[in-house]
Formats: C-alpha cells, sequence, structure tokens
C-alpha cells in the first residue's frame, strides 16, 4: 500500500507504557515530506522511545500514528522496507569489507546482487568513501565509520532517514563533514528525523524541532522562533560572587544562577558588563547571543540527567 501525503509522519495522543511507567505521555507531532526534524530532550526525556515507535519497533500503548499515511500496527513490516535507520551504536560487520557490509546489508531488501553492487558504489561515493571500499571496518576512523552507517541507512533508497545522534563522539571536523551530507540530502528531497545532544548541531540542521522532557513535548518550532521566544535577549555570564548578586539585586537586574556562573538576560548587554566589570576587579564577564541551549535549559534544568 503506497499513501501519498504531506506528512510523513503524524501522532496525535501518543502514549507508550511499560507496565506503570508512563514513557511517552500524550505527544502530538507532524513531520512533513522533505523537512529535517529534530527531537531533542535530556536522557530519560522519552526521545528514544518515540523513535522505536516510529521505526516500528515498539507498538504505542494508545493514541494516534501514522507513517506514509499507514497504522505502524498493520502495516510495520511495509514501513520498514521504506525507512532508514542510523543507530547511536556502530554495529557494522567487523569481519566484512566497507562495500560488502552495503551489499549484505541489500539482502534485507531483496536488493538484486548487481544492483546492491552498483547503490553500493553510488553511495559511497556520496560520502567520500569509494577508496575504502575494501578496508575492513576495524581499519576506518570514527568519523568513517559514522558516515559507512548513513551510506548503509540509504541502500534501500528509503523515504525516512532516522538518526540517532549521527555526530556523537567525533571531532570537530568529522561531525562538520557529516553536516554537510545531512544537509545535501535535505536539499535532495530527504525527510530526515534526528536526535541528538548537540544543540548546535539542532540549531544548524534542523528545520523544525520540538524539546521533550519527562514523556511530554515542552515545545516546538524552528531554532530561531524558539530563541526569540524564550530568550528572546542577548546573554551576560559572570561569576557566582556575592557581593556581584546584591549588585544585581539592588539594581533590580534579574538574573539566573547555575553552579559557578550567573546568567544575565538582557536588551543592554554592554551595559551591564561595564557596570560589573567596573565594579569588580578580574571578574570574568562574557556577552553572547542568546542560543538554542539556552533555551533548553531555561525547559529542562541544568541538573545533571543519569
Amino acid at each position: 500500500m503506497n499513501i501519498m501525503t504531506d506528512h510523513i509522519i503524524e501522532a496525535d495522543g501518543l502514549i507508550k507504557r511499560y507496565g506503570e511507567l508512563i514513557a511517552v505521555d500524550n505527544i502530538r507531532f507532524s513531520v512533513r515530506r522533505g523537512e529535517l526534524f529534530g527531537f531533542l530532550g535530556p536522557n530519560g526525556a522519552g526521545k528514544t522511545t518515540t523513535m522505536k515507535m516510529v521505526q516500528c519497533v515498539s507498538p504505542k500503548s494508545e493514541g494516534k500514528l501514522s507513517i506514509f499515511g499507514l497504522d505502524p500496527d498493520k502495516y510495520g513490516k511495509e514501513i520498514r522496507r521504506r525507512i532508514g535507520v542510523v543507530p547511536q551504536e556502530t554495529n557494522l560487520d567487523p569481519d566484512l569489507s566497507v562495500i560488502d557490509n552495503l551489499t549484505v546489508y541489500a539482502r534485507f531488501f531483496d536488493i538484486p546482487p548487481r544492483e546492491a553492487i552498483s547503490r553500493a558504489q553510488e553511495i559511497l561515493e556520496f560520502f567520500e568513501l569509494e577508496l575504502k571500499k575494501d578496508t575492513i571496518i576495524e581499519k576506518l576512523s570514527g568519523g568513517m565509520k559514522r558516515r559507512l552507517l548513513l551510506a548503509r541507512a540509504l541502500i534501500n533508497q528509503p523515504e525516512l532517514l532516522i538518526l540517532d545522534e549521527p555526530s556523537i563522539g567525533l571531532d570537530p571536523q568529522a561531525r562538520h563533514h557529516i553536516w554537510e551530507k545531512l544537509i545535501k540530502l535535505r536539499t535532495e528531497g530527504h525527510t530526515i528525523l534526528l536526535t541528538t545532544h548537540y544543540l548546535d548541531e539542532a540549531a544548524r540542521l534542523c528545520d523544525r524541532l520540538v524539546i521533550m522532557d519527562h514523556g511530554h513535548i515542552l515545545v516546538e518550532g524552528t531554532p530561531d522562533s524558539l530563541v526569540k521566544e524564550y530568550i528572546g535577549m542577548d546573554i551576560v555570564e559572570t561569576d557566582t560572587d556575592p557581593y556581584i548578586i546584591k549588585y544585581l539585586e539592588d539594581s533590580g537586574i534579574k538574573y539566573e544562577s547555575g553552579g559557578d556562573t550567573l546568567q544575565i538576560r538582557t536588551e543592554k548587554p554592554r551595559e551591564i558588563a561595564d557596570g560589573i566589570i567596573s565594579r569588580f576587579n578580574r571578574v570574568r564577564v562574557i556577552t553572547r547571543p542568546a542560543s538554542l541551549e539556552d533555551v533548553f535549559l531555561m525547559l529542562t534544568g541544568r541538573r545533571m540527567r543519569e
């Protein structure tokens, strides 16, 4: 069955329970065709559980969920054949070469061997891995392994690409290489669903995103619109010092405390920074634009999550 719809994913009142635990609690979201959509949230927020339901590997408990206009409870096998998944863990076959990892994986989708080789060679060229096609996996760098995982996810020419922390553990150069390829895939019309803990990655790549916590979706929007709506100002950061705190309170300047750092959201960053510097010697003062990370921390808190 092939139902055409402008929305690749639609969820409404989606709930997932594990016994008494409600991991996903009555969420609603949709992903448009050709969009790069992000799921952000601290550990335990419900992101992974939501992704498992979308991948049709974990059934929903309640609510509505459709992928490609299809009910995953009835058409899970068909949906899985039309998606590509990049897991957080590297699960390439260490005993096979780069190209064999792709062609063997193609068998799961009943792709004929000759076509599998053709697709594999084309995808390896796209990810600049063609010179490594006969290399065994353990000889690859971390960045090459992540690119190969992306390549493998594309072997079945999926309509939806699901990425779980695609650049985790990579150095800045390798991360930017992955970003360039994802941007290129989006411009070619791929629909991409992304989970990440890198807030700069989400701000750079996502057309729209949601921030989850405790099984709920807290906000949804474009990265820029969320920063504008929830922060909307520049940030002044300085040391958590009782004398500075007294000065700010006496001056009627609102602040937030996060460990060793005070944060002040303001439309007059230079004026406030100069006021602190002129009164306190050798104090650290930084002014910067507000970011998606500020929104994330404001909504989910600054405490560590296990």
